[in-house]
């Protein structure tokens, strides 16, 4: 899920890593990173070994689809175990300090699928007094587009999941340098890792344990400090089952 031009190469380290691993347990991995497809149809591949997916459509539609594997630790402002926020962003120059001074403005999502990018912010905005269905709706394709657009003058308001924020803050510095983070979202459960719904509970331990000791091999240490891994934390599916929940209540 963040898998931008400036990172291909930690994720395909990393991914090396963890394939050979899974070789050597007996679960047929590829070789390379599948970037042909659309993140859907790799999520409902019947063969998926591994992907990550956002916490919004794992518990809604892709829930029964897919098993949960595990869920990354990231080094960012606004992550905190295995859980991680949003930023949510606007210019400098605005005068508004606070979400709740921004209704009638323009807001910048990346996707409707969203949980940090779309959800997390419209149950933020329902906090701050804001009508979510008030306001001005701008669809970019991604959390890097939305802080451009926002940087841009094109819209007004963004939020920015953690990690995606901390990584613009280094790839992204034009734009990320124009804007202010004017409030944080709670603390929620982080993207997951996940495989297929027809995976044996001896090949969803076997990855696992292939991705721990990937992260724990010095040879990916450059990759997981460009991609700002740490380690490998653990939810439970029940615990995205609010989210599912939230978006229900602000439907």
């Amino acid at each position: 899920m963040y898998d931008w031009p400036e990172l291909a190469w930690a994720h395909d380290l990393l991914w090396t890593a963890v394939a050979e691993r899974l070789s050597a347990a007996g679960i047929a991995a590829p070789t390379t990173i599948d970037r042909s497809r659309s993140a859907d149809e790799v999520w409902r591949d019947r063969g998926l070994v591994l992907s990550q997916t956002c916490g919004f459509p794992f518990a809604t539609r892709l829930r029964g689809v897919v098993r949960l594997v595990a869920v990354p630790t990231y080094k960012a402002v606004g992550c905190q175990g295995a859980a991680y926020s949003s930023m949510i962003v606007a210019r400098q120059d605005e005068a508004a300090e606070e979400l709740g001074l921004f209704a009638g403005r323009r807001f910048a999502y990346n996707a409707a699928d969203s949980l940090s990018g779309f959800l997390a912010l419209k149950s933020a905005m329902r906090e701050a007094g804001l009508d979510p269905s008030k306001v001005e709706w701008i669809e970019t394709g991604s959390h890097r587009a939305s802080i451009r657009a926002v940087a841009a003058e094109e819209a007004d308001v963004a939020a920015v999941d953690a990690v995606c924020w901390a990584l613009a803050l280094k790839h992204e510095t034009a734009s990320a340098s124009m804007l202010k983070v004017i409030a944080v979202t709670p603390l929620r459960p982080g993207l997951p890792l996940i495989t297929a719904v027809e995976r044996t509970d001896r090949e969803v331990s076997a990855i696992r344990a292939a991705i721990r000791a990937a992260i724990l091999d010095s040879a990916t240490e450059a990759a997981r400090a460009a991609l700002h891994i740490t380690g490998v934390g653990t939810f439970d599916e029940w615990d995205y089952w609010p989210i599912a929940a939230l978006a229900r209540r602000l439907a």
